[in-house]
């Protein structure tokens, strides 16, 4: 007998105490599961649990769909702002920049507070992965423009304030004359976490080291700087983070420090050679530097 047919035939049979046991369905008739199948009560409290808790994780996962998409158009529209602060060293007249940043920040928090309105009654933190990035693009939009109108860095609270959100009159009073038995709160509020608030901050750097590049190509000396004590002073603040903190907020330490690095060679050469090099050429020069910068860095 080969030693194939031997095995299968030895596990098929039951040999003493130490050998080898029958398999639990062989004594199984074939078509006795498909009877048990056919047999099952569809109104028994088990069935009947069991379809409450398929329900609950549809829903689940359909508003934590609705969520990553809204958080996705959040992301796409404080891009869209950022790009048109960078417009403000270079416009004629940056009072319209600044009034137009608001129009879509505005529009931003709407989007928000379709996200505060599907987080009723539920836990934040269970959704939080979906809708972090929206908020982290966010803070870095609403800061960036808070830096540009008063040289300052926006609290967290002063972020939260901004996302407290009523519902209008004509709202108000359609609700209350068709359900009155709805007793909904009219306000809404999503609080930004301190991570998501860390790390939009962390990518502010970078947007402001872009600010004071341009800056110089446009003649604004001063400005380079100014942006160069301010990155200090956040850089020296997340050095006391460290890595106490989040995984996240100590892997954006790197990339705040190259944006440092970058503004304060702007500086660098500002001071020493600024005389020697003309105002048109200034930010040819910066761009190679800092590409040579990152070169180094690469390869070290």
């Amino acid at each position: 007998m080969k030693k194939g047919v031997g095995i299968l035939v030895c596990s098929s049979i039951e040999i003493g105490s130490g050998g080898f046991r029958k398999r639990k369905h062989d004594n199984f008739q074939h078509g006795q599961r498909k009877e048990e199948k056919e047999n099952v009560n569809p109104s028994s409290p088990l069935m009947t649990s069991f379809k409450s808790f398929q329900l609950e994780l549809d829903t689940r996962h359909d508003k934590y769909e609705r969520l990553v998409k809204l958080s996705r158009d959040i992301t796409i529209e404080s891009k869209r702002t950022i790009f048109l602060l960078h417009r403000f060293t270079s416009a004629p007249n940056g009072e319209e920049i600044l009034n137009e940043s608001e129009v879509k920040l505005d529009a931003v928090r709407r989007k928000i507070k379709q996200v505060a309105q599907e987080l009723i009654g539920e836990d934040m933190y269970q959704f939080h992965r979906a809708i972090s990035p929206g908020l982290q693009e966010y803070v870095e939009a609403a800061s960036f423009q808070y830096f540009i109108k008063t040289r300052s860095l926006i609290s967290v609270e002063e972020i939260n304030k901004q996302l407290i959100f009523t519902a209008e009159d004509r709202e108000e009073t359609t609700n209350t004359t068709s359900n009155s038995q709805d007793k909904q709160p009219h306000t809404w509020s999503l609080k930004v976490t301190p991570v998501d608030y860390l790390l939009g901050v962390a990518d502010l750097t970078g947007e402001l080291m872009r600010l004071c590049i341009s800056s110089v190509g446009n003649g604004d000396i001063d400005t380079p700087f100014e942006l160069s004590q301010f990155l200090r002073q956040i850089y020296d603040g997340f050095t006391f983070i460290g890595n106490t903190g989040p995984y996240e907020v100590s892997k954006k330490l790197y990339t705040l420090k190259q944006s440092l690095a970058k503004v304060e060679n702007a500086c660098y050469t500002l001071k020493v050679r600024g005389s020697e090099i003309p105002k048109h050429m200034l930010a040819d020069v910066f761009s190679s530097k800092a590409e040579l910068i990152d070169q180094e860095e690469g390869l070290s």
